[in-house]
């Protein structure tokens, strides 16, 4: 379809891992929905649900140390950890659900087992790994979890990072065998064909949406240019979704919905170093994650990757910050000046003035060179070969700045999701853990937004309890519903745990 009509139940504004999975819960459950999805790009999937720009990490909490931070009295806090668990098995019991239907096939070209692990240096961090661990295994979400600070075993399990150690060094680490890497790009693309194969899906590459206002009569009215053929047309819509990543929020602004007012952002980019030797990958069948240095933002966690992308193997290690004005990797300089108004100057000024450590931080991280990138390599691989590895740009984050009585500004670095008061409109900010609870995170905007059909008796809720089995339920109070669910997941998504 080369023009969008006039008119559409639900517009999906952004090509990624969102809109593909709201486009697709909502057409399992509403199948004669007239939807439009709007991608400025010549394809879907090339902004941060590509592979390459992000971890691929199917976010579980298993290693990631920034969700269960030790208590001021020495105990370690594992809400957050289970809370993120829960999500990512969201996710894939409904793409489970995709594939046991036949709506997607193919699972090994999104989804392959990788253990989890968690791998810390010096006594103290052990030591606190050690406690982590002892907590974590309490639940039975994270049941299986090991623990070793044995230098022999450590070598089993990461050869590659335990070369040239001293029998001194103190180290450790947690291995969790449940752990996967994920290709959102493949997953989307594969979502996206799906869709298109109804009549009642249109899918729109090269056509960005320049502005979404709202209509007397309630409705949204898009301006959408075709960015090939330089035409723009007006397209209506009865909701509206913004899944345009770092674009997200200069529409979310030009709605003008109350609730979008005080929020900025604040754009950080990523660089990766890549090898493919297989005599390196050969030595690290895992993802590595350690702990963040003083002032760097959750998504600088330096971690050592297994990657499978297109069915070849790479490692990958970082990642590097740095600072771009760009909100979008094919965005523009003018991205971050240009969001700059009355409404959010008080938090964006906050948020830095209270963040200065950040910036030095990014700062820093910017004027990195390829050899002092390699240094912190060294810190996991201590004979890393400049040779063996190659600087790879990864994409462009939007982290969220949102209005703070105290700060005037706070920069939160989770996943949010914004709602109008009516419930017709609905934006995702922000990035981790992002495309790994995607499935949660567009069932939020349901449940907020169509609240009398997704509710207990509403007309969509066995469909819901169909694809999502542990819908409405805590896992982590269900130790027989996560064993089931799990099941389920391993058979369809064809995991070799």
């Amino acid at each position: 379809m080369d023009t969008p009509k006039p008119k559409y139940d639900l517009v999906l504004i952004g090509g990624g891992i969102m809109s593909a999975t709201l486009g697709t819960i909502v057409h399992q459950l509403e199948p004669n929905l007239k939807v439009a999805i709007f991608e400025r790009l010549d394809d879907v999937a090339k902004e941060s649900s590509d592979a390459w720009n992000n971890a691929g990490t199917g976010h579980s909490a298993f290693c990631e140390l920034n969700y269960t931070p030790e208590q001021k009295d020495g105990s370690i806090d594992i809400k957050k950890a289970e809370k993120i668990a829960e999500q990512f098995e969201i996710s894939k019991q409904f793409w489970s659900y995709l594939i046991d239907k036949g709506l997607i096939s193919n699972p090994k070209d999104f989804i392959n087992s990788c253990p989890h692990m968690s791998f810390v240096f010096g006594e103290n961090d052990v030591e606190y790994l050690r406690k982590r661990h002892a907590a974590m295994t309490q639940s039975h979400l994270f049941e299986g979890m090991k623990f070793s600070d044995n230098h022999t075993q450590l070598q089993e399990w990461v050869p590659l990072i335990m070369r040239k150690r001293s029998a001194q060094d103190k180290l450790a680490a947690t291995k969790m065998d449940l752990g996967t890497d994920v290709n959102f790009g493949a997953l989307t693309k594969k979502l996206f064909n799906h869709l298109q194969e109804d009549s009642s899906v249109e899918v729109f590459t090269y056509h960005e949406v320049k502005d979404v206002s709202l209509q007397d009569d309630g409705e949204w009215r898009l301006k959408v240019k075709d960015r090939k053929n330089l035409h723009t047309q007006e397209v209506d819509a009865r909701f509206v979704f913004i899944g345009a990543g770092g674009y997200a929020l200069p529409l979310l602004d030009s709605s003008d919905i109350e609730e979008s007012q005080g929020y900025g952002g604040f754009p950080v980019s990523g660089q990766w170093l890549v090898t493919k030797n297989p005599e390196l990958i050969a030595q690290h069948k895992v993802k590595a994650y350690t702990q963040a240095t003083v002032d760097a933002p959750p998504m600088s966690v330096p971690h050592l990757d297994l990657r499978i992308i297109d069915g070849q193997e790479a490692l990958l290690f970082g990642p590097f910050a740095g600072f771009s004005t760009k909100f979008l990797k094919e965005g523009s300089y003018l991205d971050l000046p240009e969001s700059v108004n009355f409404k959010n100057i008080k938090s964006l000024f906050g948020a830095w003035w209270h963040n200065l450590p950040l910036t030095r931080y990014l700062i820093q991280q910017v004027a990195m060179t390829k050899s002092q990138r390699l240094a912190h390599l060294r810190d996991f691989i201590k004979d890393a070969k400049e040779e063996d590895w190659e600087l790879k740009v990864a994409g462009q984050r939007v982290q969220v700045i949102k209005k703070d009585a105290k700060d005037g500004g706070k920069l939160e670095f989770g996943t949010e999701v914004v709602v109008n008061k009516n419930g017709t409109i609905a934006s995702l900010l922000g990035a981790s853990p992002g495309a790994s609870t995607s499935v949660y995170a567009m069932l939020d905007v349901l449940e907020r937004c169509f609240p009398d059909r997704m509710h207990e008796g509403g007309k969509w809720i066995a469909k819901i309890k169909e694809m999502i089995p542990s819908y409405g339920v805590s896992l982590a109070t269900d130790k027989n519903l996560t064993e089931k669910v799990r099941d389920f997941s391993k058979n369809k998504l064809e995991l070799n745990y």
